[in-house]
């Protein structure tokens, strides 16, 4: 059930926020901020997006969309069909529909979105955020074929606590058409994302894009090593980040490490 089915004021709150033009984001920080010992009142913007699109009695109205700054017009079901979100060439695919409402809150750390940046000559790097802490990891892949891809995360899941792998949500790319082996050798749920819905990873499409001040368009991504990504990886880790209250999603993700030990 949808957070926000049930609970009319935050759904007037959210309302009243949203005419006033305030993005769903900002409204889940200041809703953390404004009730920071009441979770009742806690929701993530992607809940505030779902509600939008996904038409529930008791939740946000249909004449809210208006107030997005990006004026979306699709709306799915909880039980969209995965042929025509275009996952039905990706084999037993889950939706991010499916998905735990645990994962969207951010209160619970191990859940990651993950997705590739391209460069030239058939280039990429994979990218994994965790939704807490904003920690970013980058991996070197030797291509986007599946195989490749699958097996660069699975080496790079088991450098970590399994207690900080819980999930990982992908964007619709064919390159983890493997997920199953992906899943049997880590015994991580993945989760795919609707088309052209990049706010569904949005820490990991706000990542991709501060990392293009390190690795540009247009050029070869294949030419830097693992030590290399680790490095930049450690800059943006080690950044204080407004979202965190000017804590660092290093300090943020070494304290899960720490409650893990």
């Amino acid at each position: 059930m949808c957070k926000l089915a049930g609970n009319k004021i935050l759904c007037l709150i959210i309302a009243r926020k949203l005419k006033r033009k305030w993005s769903p984001e900002q409204i889940s920080g200041w809703l953390k901020k404004a009730h920071p010992e009441d979770e009742y009142n806690y929701v993530s913007h992607e809940t505030i997006y779902k509600s939008l699109f996904i038409q529930t009695r008791g939740v946000l109205k249909k004449e809210l969309l208006q107030c997005l700054r990006s004026k979306r017009t699709i709306r799915r079901s909880k039980h969209h069909s995965l042929n025509n979100s275009g996952l039905g060439q990706i084999t037993n695919a889950v939706s991010i529909h499916e998905r735990p409402t645990s994962v969207e809150d951010r209160a619970v750390p191990g859940h990651w979105e993950g997705d590739l940046i391209a460069g030239s000559n058939n280039s990429y790097i994979a990218t994994l955020v965790e939704r807490h802490s904003r920690y970013t990891m980058l991996v070197k892949v030797k291509n986007k074929n599946t195989e490749s891809v699958v097996s660069a995360l699975i080496k790079q899941v088991h450098k970590l606590p399994t207690e900080l792998y819980k999930s990982l949500t992908w964007d619709r790319g064919k390159e983890l058409a493997d997920h199953k082996r992906f899943t049997l050798k880590t015994n991580i749920d993945v989760y795919f994302c609707d088309p052209s819905s990049p706010w569904q990873r949005g820490s990991n499409e706000n990542t991709n894009r501060l990392l293009r001040q390190y690795f540009p368009k247009g050029t070869d991504l294949s030419v830097h090593t693992q030590a290399k990504l680790s490095a930049v990886a450690r800059q943006l880790n080690e950044r204080p980040r407004k979202t965190l209250g000017y804590e660092t999603p290093a300090e943020r993700f070494n304290e899960c490490v720490a409650s893990t030990g």
